[in-house]
């Protein structure tokens, strides 16, 4: 038997943190269509089932499209059965017209919920709320004589969780009889033993939506051995585009050439390296600029971004710079600029830190340069 575990796809999301608006409205919809591709994928690759663990939509506000996109998959593929469990982000608003709901649907609610999927596998799941979490794990009954998945959404307590009504302690789920724990709400990948029988496991997000969600997306494809009750899993990269943060040292750089050709040599030796992977011209690239410089170097971005932007899809660059400040060559100048800096130095109400930054902006501002925004 196959299944396919997914979550986080977050349909409907806005995606104009970073894009542009006409790049945003493109990102939207390819959230929809890297969806649609791998309901297409599991009808192609005999997928008997789609976990879904919570968070298939973004908003509660779900446009008409993402609300028909979801309704024709899953009424077109009545040989596939969708497990739908909800996430903080879902509501129940694009199945509130329906007048019938298609049997190949399956929803879970606030108490455990349970389905046979073939003679030996059972799949159950519940929605987190704030009243049910504590007494999850002491409520979960189940045949220790079938394959068991359970699907959950919410962090496990072991990944530094902040939402106490969505905290799954994965302690209390041991010796329980599960054999996959499907979990959503992570948007990475990973996954890690839960007992001696069996594993928990994050799908992450089909589409990786910002430059806090770098790295392969996609979905666990699992092969369940019905006889010997046994599973062997894959993950599946599925995402259209990629999404790359890439550091780049220009400690020392004078130009902005000269920083440019600083990220060309960083992303050839991603290039070179099989284990990193590098971008291509369909993915998000955000360059991260890092090192010193000295404090009248112009960090000119809007240079580095157009240099870059024709070989990828998006390109952002993100100035982490530190200034050096060599306070000597100043002190004992009677230009403008010797008077300024000597007099941010006698400013005891600034910190050492304020100082450098003041001091950045201020000789920056009288070499003419244009000030966007103080460090």
């Amino acid at each position: 038997m196959r299944l396919i575990h997914c979550a986080d796809m977050h349909l409907d999301s806005r995606m104009t943190s970073n894009l542009t608006k006409e790049k945003a409205r493109e990102r939207k919809k390819e959230l929809l269509l890297t969806f649609e591709r791998m309901v297409d994928y599991a009808a192609e690759n005999r997928v008997d089932a789609i976990l879904i663990a919570g968070d298939l939509f973004d908003t509660s506000n779900i446009s008409a499209t993402a609300r028909h996109a979801v309704w024709d998959a899953v009424c077109g593929h009545s040989d596939i059965t969708f497990y739908y469990l909800k996430g903080n982000h879902d509501t129940d608003h694009f199945l509130a017209s329906r007048e019938e709901i298609p049997g190949n649907l399956k929803r879970f609610g606030t108490e455990w919920t349970s389905y046979s999927q073939g003679a030996k596998v059972t799949v159950t799941a519940l929605e987190l709320t704030s009243k049910n979490a504590a007494g999850a794990a002491d409520s979960l009954v189940l045949d220790p004589e079938k394959f068991n998945i359970v699907m959950l959404h919410g962090q496990i307590a072991e990944a530094g969780a902040k939402e106490k009504m969505r905290l799954i302690r994965l302690r209390d789920f041991k010796n329980k009889g599960i054999d996959y724990l499907a979990l959503g709400h992570i948007h990475a990948y990973r996954e890690g033993g839960l007992d001696t029988r069996g594993v928990w496991c994050y799908s992450g997000c089909l589409e990786g939506r910002g430059f806090d969600e770098c790295g392969a997306h996609g979905f666990v494809l699992l092969d369940v051995d019905e006889e010997t009750g046994t599973c062997s899993r894959q993950f599946v990269p599925f995402a259209k585009r990629r999404i790359f943060a890439i550091p780049v040292d220009v400690t020392g750089c004078e130009t902005a050439m000269e920083m440019a050709a600083r990220t060309e040599t960083a992303i050839r030796e991603m290039r070179l390296d099989t284990n990193s992977g590098a971008p291509c011209e369909e993915d998000l690239v955000k360059i991260v600029l890092h090192g010193e410089t000295d404090v009248e170097q112009e960090i000119d971005a809007d240079y580095l971004r157009k240099r870059f932007e024709p070989e990828y899809y998006f390109v952002k660059i993100d100035d982490e710079t530190m200034p050096k400040v060599d306070v000597s060559r100043f002190l004992l100048d009677a230009s403008l600029k010797g008077e300024f800096v000597r007099t941010v130095m006698s400013a005891e109400e600034l910190s050492p830190e304020d100082r450098t930054a003041v001091i950045r902006c201020g000789l920056r501002a009288i070499a003419g340069e244009e000030i966007l925004e103080c460090d």
